[in-house]
This record gives C-alpha cells, sequence and structure tokens, in this order.
C-alpha cells in the first residue's frame, strides 16, 4: 500500500466531501438525532460508497493503458467542472418524518439518506478515478473511508462552526483545481509515453 496515494486520496476526497450536500444532510441528521448513531449510520453508507467505487474504479483499469489516461484526463477534468457546478437543490430540502423509535432506526436512516445522497456523486467519480490512475485500490480505498469519515465528524460536531469560517465556495475551488492538477499530470505521462 503507497501512504502518499492514501495521502493524495485523503486530501481530495476531504476537500471535494466539505461542501458536499450530504455532509448539509450530516449536521441536519446530527442535529435532530443522537450524533453517535447518525455517525455509525453515515461512516457504514460511506464504506459502501467506497467500495463501489474502487470496484468501479479497479474495472476500469482493466482497461488498455493509453485509452485509459486519456479516459482519466476528461474524467479528472470532468469531476473538477461537477465540483465547480452549483448544485444546491439535491439535499437542500431533506426531511425527516417523525423521530425514529429505537437507536437502530437512526442508524438506518443516517446511512439510506447518505448511502443515496452518495451514488453518482462526484466524490464517488473522483474515487473510481483515483483508483484507475493509481491501481492501488488498497490505499484509495483507505484514504477516500478516512477522508469521508473526517468530514462526518465535523459534519455532526462542527459542521455549523465550520462553515463560518471557510466558506464552502473556497473548498469547492481548491478540489476542484487538484483534480485539474491530476489532469495535467495524467496528460503529461500520456503525452510523453
Amino acid at each position: 500500500m503507497n501512504l502518499a496515494v492514501a495521502g493524495i486520496t485523503f486530501g481530495i476526497v476531504a476537500l471535494a466531501e466539505l461542501p458536499d450536500t450530504s455532509a448539509l444532510a450530516t449536521v441536519v441528521l446530527g442535529s435532530r438525532f443522537p450524533p453517535r448513531l447518525v455517525l455509525v449510520g453515515v461512516m457504514a453508507a460511506f464504506v459502501v460508497h467506497t467500495v463501489l467505487a474502487v470496484v468501479a474504479g479497479s474495472l476500469v483499469a482493466l482497461l488498455p493503458r493509453r485509452p485509459l489516461e486519456i479516459a482519466l484526463v476528461v474524467v479528472f477534468l470532468v469531476g473538477a467542472f461537477l465540483l465547480l457546478r452549483e448544485d444546491d437543490d439535491d439535499d437542500d430540502d431533506l426531511e425527516l418524518a417523525g423521530t425514529p423509535g429505537s437507536r437502530w432506526r437512526v442508524v438506518a436512516t443516517s446511512f439510506g439518506v447518505i448511502l443515496l445522497a452518495e451514488l453518482g456523486d462526484p466524490t464517488q467519480i473522483v474515487i473510481a478515478t483515483l483508483t484507475a490512475r493509481y491501481a492501488d485500490p488498497l490505499a484509495i480505498g483507505i484514504g477516500a473511508v478516512l477522508a469521508l469519515w473526517g468530514v462526518s465528524v465535523l459534519a455532526v460536531y462542527g459542521g455549523s462552526r465550520l462553515r463560518r469560517v471557510v466558506p464552502y465556495q473556497w473548498l469547492t475551488r481548491i478540489a476542484a483545481a487538484l483534480l485539474v492538477v491530476l489532469a495535467v499530470l495524467t496528460a503529461i505521462d500520456v503525452i510523453t509515453e
């Protein structure tokens, strides 16, 4: 396992996830239900989310190298575009009907809300693309899960404070810029081969 790849993944995924609507959903869930139960559901959802993305990226990595690298350049640029696109209406009107009667219902509600919010999300695309680029699924998976869990803890316990300190537009722009840098580096690899 390459720790540098895990670190790169952690940084990009954390920056991409901080301004994401699922972080907002986690803040809402954490404000309505016991935070530790919300975290159990959210963390489980992010493990499933990451496994799906890593499997997809591993399958993509089986393609011939040159066409794969060209496709990765495009996907990194599309990922940057998706991060910059302001799509605030996904989860903003998240409402939970009633208060769950048991701990497991809180966990299941948190799991379901986050898993559905994350399917096809830019962070899932980023994780799949990084897996295809670096061919180190374990490092990518660990870096991504730790980043997603870290953002979840921030969202549940400090979401409102973080949004006052760091504008989400900055986080989005930094994550998008990192994806553009990865696209350029991958394009250089394609050209220099």
